[in-house]
């Protein structure tokens, strides 16, 4: 079940998703997330901080597994996952280091490492996993292909992908070819999903996943498939949704 939440302002974004998830945090401290990068959740680390600096949450005994990383990137990084992790809400929580995980981009065999986050996936269960949507739909890097893979997995990037992160580096020649990124069947084994979609230029894409048929060649789209979907827009985003 897909259930659409549309909000006015990105104040409003943040703080929504910010009490989606510390209401699971509150009520269950031991829960698991999976959590995304990129612009579009910044606002929710933001307000997760500040819930956590009011005393109404820690993240003590909570349990991270972020979607993916780019392959040939050094942890430390200015654009690696776990750097965007570390200074966009990490190092400001109570969070264990060693709870929260990260593919390792830098490992000597990438697929050795798929193959080592996936035994760790196996043994949590994600309580809700937060996602974004590219603009050619794809969820995580799992990128619209003839079929999906379910495990993680290393991708080789889409131009369209990278031209997007390029923002994030000195200029897209630097934004690495391919990242490792967990597959469609373990995001889909979550209990709960949050994704969060801003901005008029996801319009198109957001309303295809939804409405649309349920196809790989649009990986967003087998959300649909999901129990427990929570899709938080942005006015802009949300625009071609009725009222």
């Amino acid at each position: 079940m897909v259930n659409l939440v549309k909000v006015g302002n990105e104040k409003d974004f943040g703080k929504v998703a910010a009490y989606i998830v510390s209401s699971l945090v509150q009520t269950s401290p031991r829960c698991v997330l999976g959590l995304a990068t990129g612009g579009t959740p910044v606002g929710l680390y933001k307000e997760l901080i500040e819930i956590y600096n009011q005393g109404v949450i820690t993240f003590e005994k909570v349990k991270t597994y972020n979607l993916d990383e780019y392959v040939g990137l050094p942890s430390d990084h200015p654009a690696s996952y776990r750097t965007f992790m570390n200074e966009h809400l990490f190092n400001h929580i109570d969070i264990l280091p060693e709870n929260t995980h990260v593919p390792d981009g830098q490992a000597a065999d990438p697929d050795q490492e798929c193959q080592r986050y996936d035994e760790m996936l196996s043994e949590a269960v994600i309580d809700l996993q937060v996602l974004g949507i590219g603009h050619n739909g794809h969820i995580g890097f799992n990128e619209p292909d003839d079929q999906l893979t379910p495990g993680t997995h290393v991708v080789d990037l889409l131009p369209q992908t990278r031209e997007a992160n390029a923002r994030y580096f000195n200029s897209i020649d630097e934004v690495p070819q391919r990242a490792i990124t967990m597959g469609v069947g373990s995001i889909m084994k979550a209990r709960q999903i949050l994704l969060m979609v801003r901005g008029a230029d996801k319009a198109d894409i957001i309303h295809r996943a939804l409405t649309g048929p349920i196809t790989t060649l649009c990986p967003a789209s087998l959300l649909q498939l999901h129990p427990n979907v929570t899709v938080l827009m942005d006015a802009e985003a949300g625009r071609l949704f009725q009222q």
